[in-house]
This record gives structure tokens, C-alpha cells and sequence, in this order.
């Protein structure tokens, strides 16, 4: 859609001659108080020229983008502007891991990991000497506890490698293998006490269960300044991803994730309203849902 402005162009000459004055800004309007000096001609006589000139100017109306396709809808998200926020803790050791070890589709190198496993460790053990405090912002909390979640899981799979499945592991959302301050912790106290406490859904497109039918691992770390768009892109991603879901507009079928956590994803309405938020599909109202199964394969 195109639109046009018309922008009307003053000029003003002031054509004179004459003694000069000083005029303060007690005596010009200005929009702000500061101080101004400005030098003008003193005479009986000014003449004046106005010139008056319509431009228009045709301006192309930018696409919204929530009615963009998903691919540009995706890289809208990522190219939009955000305000800057004052990092409280470095995640970069971790970013290194995840763009060298899993692809962009969520695909995990397990096996090179492990060959260079010192970094991994290096960082989970950095949880040890910061600790998140009250004041620090959602972002940066967000951003610790979810990649603390994806790295721990990592080093749980690492433990036991080669396998075929995180639950070939015994009770491994239980096991206290990591420390954050001085206290020993598990994958189910972050996610459910700490994570899901802080009432963002989309939490569980960001955290990792090492397994196919979780939303892909995202392949590069959460940072504070980044965050909201990394789990806005992911949201999108996983629910119109045709490997996970199935939607069409009177039925779909849907991971278990939006089963399992359903109270998290219905504060706002029902499960049909929160997948129409992030659905390149309208889905009815009355649209018949069911769950997929979910396959626990290792996500390599």
C-alpha cells in the first residue's frame, strides 16, 4: 500500500541593514530552557520573502509482521531494534559450544563435546561464584537459568554417552551432579521452582530435554539484551513446526509439552487462543485437539 505526504517548505529571508542587538531567550519562544544568544539586525525597515513550496513524497507502507510469512516473520523478530541491557553475567564460553555443536535445526554434537568437554565444565562451574540476587532484572535471570538448564542437561547426556535416550539415565531430572552458589542442584528444581515461576510460557521452547519431540535446542546462548526475541522466534518456530505439531484450522495435534505444562500456557485463555498467537494458521475456536506421542530418541 503506498501512501503520500506533502511537506510544505518556508523559507523566510530577512533582507536588512542596520545597527545590532543582543537577544536573550527571555525574549524568543523556545520549546527548551537553554540559554541562547542570537545577533539580528536593528532597522526601520525589514523586508521579507516567503517562499512557499508542495513536495509530495510517495511512501511505500511497511507489511506488519505478524501478517509476514514465517521465515520473514522470524527474521523481522530477530532485526528488531531493543534496548540495551547491562549484561550480569558472561555466557559467551557457552554461545562458542552451541554454534560450533548444534546446528541450526536443534541437532546436538554430542560426540564433539565430549572430545572438548573442559569448556562445558568450565562454564557450568562458573554458576558457583554468581549467583542471581534480587537485583538483577527477568532478562538476565531468564537468560542464567535456561542456559545453566541447557548446559547441565548437556553434561548429564555426557556423563552417560553413548546413549540412545536421556531416560536410559536413572532419575535424570533428579541427579545433584551441579552447584549454583553452594548448593547442589537438579534439572527439576530449575525448571519447575525457579523458571516456570516466573510466569513466561515460552520457557519451555528455551529449555532442552535432549530429546526429539522437545522444542529444538536453540544454537547459541540466551543473553539478557537478547532473550525476549530468542524466545519469541523460538514460540514460532515450534509451533508451526510440522515435525512436532499438526495444525490445521478445525483440528490439531500438538506436542505433550501443551499438555504437561498446560496451566502455563492457558493464564490468558485457552490452549487454542495461546497457539493462535504464534499459529501462520488460523485455528477455529472449536478445533478439535489431541496430543502427538512423544519420542524420547536422543536429539543428535
Amino acid at each position: 500500500m503506498k501512501k503520500y505526504i506533502t511537506i510544505v517548505i518556508l523559507g523566510f529571508i530577512l533582507i536588512s541593514c542596520g545597527t545590532k542587538k543582543k537577544v536573550t531567550n527571555e525574549s524568543i519562544s523556545t520549546t527548551q530552557e537553554i540559554p541562547i544568544e542570537v545577533i539580528v539586525a536593528e532597522s526601520s525597515e525589514i523586508k521579507e520573502e516567503i517562499i512557499v513550496e508542495e513536495v509530495e513524497i510517495e511512501v511505500e507502507e511497511a507489511t506488519p509482521i505478524e501478517n509476514l510469512p514465517l521465515e520473514e516473520h522470524i527474521t523481522a523478530i530477530d532485526d528488531s531494534k531493543q534496548d540495551l541491557i547491562a549484561e550480569k553475567f558472561d555466557h559467551s564460553s557457552f554461545d562458542v559450544i552451541l554454534k560450533k555443536y548444534v546446528t541450526k535445526d536443534g541437532v546436538v554434537n554430542y560426540a564433539g563435546i565430549k572430545k572438548n568437554r573442559k569448556s562445558l565444565t568450565d562454564y557450568i562451574a562458573s554458576f558457583k561464584s554468581t549467583v542471581p540476587t534480587n537485583s538483577w532484572n527477568k532478562e538476565d535471570k531468564l537468560a542464567y537459568y535456561m542456559n545453566a538448564y541447557n548446559a547441565m542437561t548437556i553434561d548429564l547426556i555426557l556423563r552417560s554417552y553413548p546413549l540412545k535416550s536421556i531416560k536410559d539415565i536413572k532419575g535424570p531430572w533428579d541427579q545433584r551432579y551441579w552447584q549454583i552458589g553452594d548448593k547442589w542442584v537438579n534439572l527439576e528444581e530449575i525448571e519447575h521452582k525457579i523458571l516456570r515461576k516466573m510466569n513466561d510460557p515460552r520457557i519451555h521452547f528455551g529449555i532442552n530435554c535432549a530429546s526429539f519431540s522437545c522444542p529444538p535446542l536453540l544454537n547459541e546462548a540466551f543473553t539478557a539484551s537478547l532473550v525476549d526475541n530468542q524466545l519469541e522466534k523460538l514460540a514460532i518456530g515450534f509451533v508451526n513446526d510440522s515435525k512436532r505439531n499438526t495444525i490445521t484450522e478445525g483440528q490439531v495435534e500438538i506436542s505433550n509439552i501443551f499438555k504437561w505444562f498446560k496451566k502455563d500456557f492457558t493464564t490468558n485463555g485457552d490452549i487454542i487462543d495461546f497457539l493462535n498467537k504464534y499459529s501462520t494458521i488460523k485455528i477455529k475456536n472449536n478445533a478439535r485437539v489431541r496430543y502427538a506421542d512423544y519420542n524420547w530418541e536422543l536429539n543428535e
